[in-house]
């Protein structure tokens, strides 16, 4: 059972998040942050004929950043670049089951950190 305004699903994604670290030879790094709450959130990918082989993240913030972070690296491993694109924050909303609307910021910046790593891959090839 759930405890507060978070549902099951968001608890366990923050209770044992997936994906947490670095990747060491990350051919992509993204950085976002919400200056409403002082969230942070580094993304690393590691990309080979643009499909995402591997997501990684670190982040320091509240609980559902972390679990926002968390999902979002399992909805992008095996995603082509472009498909990684078209990842919104409501599909990670909608993956963890919702987030209460003070909260919503969060899945925002798990969304503005793909879009950064992305541009950070095709500026490192030259795209």
């Amino acid at each position: 059972m759930a405890k507060g305004p978070y549902n099951e699903i968001v608890m366990d994604h923050f209770m044992n998040p997936r994906n947490v670290g670095e990747i060491e030879d990350a051919n992509a790094v993204g950085e976002a942050g919400s200056g409403q709450c002082g969230d942070s959130m580094t993304l690393y990918l590691k990309i080979e004929d643009d499909k995402i082989q591997d997501a990684k993240f670190m982040t320091f913030g509240c609980g559902a950043a972390i679990a926002s972070s968390s999902m979002m690296t399992e909805l992008l491993k095996g995603r082509s670049i472009d498909d990684a694109l078209n990842l919104t924050n409501s599909e990670v909303l909608k993956a963890l089951g919702g987030l209460p609307e003070a909260k919503i910021h969060c899945s925002i910046m798990a969304e503005e950190a793909v879009r950064s790593a992305i541009e950070d891959y095709r500026k490192r090839k030259g795209v």
